[in-house]
C-alpha cells in the first residue's frame, strides 16, 4: 500500500485540509460543466434564479428539444453535492423534462450563470470541540402553479457545516402556510437517522436536535395533541413528529425541540435562515447576503 498523501479530489470533489478544517468544493467540475456548454464569455447572475419568474408546464413559449436539457441538468445535479444554494432551483426546473419549453431552458442557463460567478462556493468545516446537530426549515407555500404543492426546505448542519440538505414538492396540498411549514417539519425523521449514525462514530447527541422555523403556530402544533378545525385535516403521518417533541431539556431522553428562530417583531436575520435557500428559490437578499 501507498500513502498518496491528503485527500485533495474525489468523483469530482476538490477537497482543501487544513489545521482549522476541511473546505469541499466543485470548482473544476463547475468549470468543466460551463465549457462543456460553451460559455467562456459568459455572463454572472447574481442568483440562480429570476426573482420575478414562476415556472409552470404551459408558458406559451416555444417547445425545445430536451436532450441538452437533459445533460445541463443532470450537471447541475451533481453540482449541489456541494451547493446547497442551488438545489430548490435545481429541483424546480428538473420538473420540465418531458415538456420542456424554451422558458424552462432559460432557467436552466441562468442557474449556469449564476455558478459561473460562484464558482469558489463550497462546504467549510470547521473544527470544532463542541459537535452539534441543528437543523433549519423552511417553504414555499403553493409554489408550484400546476398543482398549487408547496415545497420544503431543511438544512443540518454539523459542526457550522451543512452536512444533508433536501428541496422537496410535498405530497399533499396545503391549505395554509403553517400546514406547510408543518408538514417540513417532517425533516425530525432524518433528524433521528442522523442522531443515531453520529451515535455509531461515538458522537452522540446528549442534548435535543434542535429544529428551527420561522413560524409560532407550528410549535404550538407540534406540542398540542388536541385536534380543531383548522388542523384536523392534516394527515397522521405528518403528526409523527409530535412523538418525538419535548419542552425542556430535564428529561433522560430528548430527541427533538421545535423552536421558533426568531422573535416575530424582528426583521429576520439573513445569515440565520439557512433553509430559505432551499425552500424557496427567489429569495434574492438571501442569496447576496450569503454571497457577502
Amino acid at each position: 500500500m501507498t500513502y498518496l498523501g491528503m485527500l485533495q479530489y474525489f468523483l469530482g470533489l476538490q477537497v482543501m485540509q487544513g489545521d482549522d478544517g476541511i473546505f469541499v468544493y466543485q470548482k473544476k467540475y463547475a468549470a468543466d460543466l460551463l465549457k462543456k456548454f460553451v460559455m467562456v464569455d459568459y455572463e454572472v447572475a447574481s442568483t440562480p434564479t429570476n426573482i420575478n419568474e414562476k415556472l409552470q408546464q404551459e408558458d406559451g413559449t416555444k417547445k425545445v428539444n430536451s436532450t441538452l436539457f437533459r445533460s445541463l441538468t443532470g450537471g447541475l445535479n451533481y453540482l449541489t453535492h456541494t451547493r446547497p444554494d442551488i438545489a430548490c432551483c435545481v429541483s424546480v426546473v428538473s420538473r420540465f423534462m418531458q415538456s420542456l419549453t424554451k422558458q424552462h431552458f432559460g432557467a436552466a442557463i441562468r442557474i449556469l450563470h449564476y455558478v459561473a460567478g460562484t464558482m469558489n462556493f463550497g462546504i467549510w468545516y470547521c473544527k470544532v470541540s463542541n459537535f452539534k446537530l441543528i437543523s433549519f426549515t423552511d417553504n414555499d407555500w403553493a409554489g408550484c402553479l400546476d398543482d398549487r404543492k408547496s415545497i420544503s426546505g431543511n438544512v443540518f448542519s454539523f459542526g457550522f457545516g451543512a452536512v444533508t440538505w433536501s428541496s422537496k414538492k410535498q405530497e399533499t396540498i396545503a391549505l395554509s402556510s403553517s400546514e406547510t411549514e408543518y408538514t417540513a417539519t417532517k425533516a425530525a425523521r432524518q433528524a433521528l437517522w442522523l442522531r443515531k449514525l453520529l451515535s455509531d462514530f461515538s458522537l452522540e447527541q446528549k442534548e435535543a436536535t434542535k429544529i428551527f422555523c420561522d413560524n409560532r403556530s407550528i410549535v404550538a402544533m407540534t406540542k398540542n395533541p388536541a385536534f380543531h378545525g383548522r388542523t384536523k385535516h392534516i394527515d397522521a403521518h405528518h403528526h409523527f413528529i409530535r412523538k418525538f417533541v419535548v419542552s425542556g431539556y430535564e428529561e433522560n431522553v430528548i430527541l427533538i425541540c421545535i423552536e421558533v428562530m426568531v422573535s416575530m417583531q424582528q426583521p429576520r436575520p439573513s445569515k440565520a435562515q439557512h433553509a430559505e435557500v432551499a425552500g424557496s428559490s427567489s429569495q434574492q437578499a438571501v442569496y447576496v447576503s450569503f454571497s457577502s
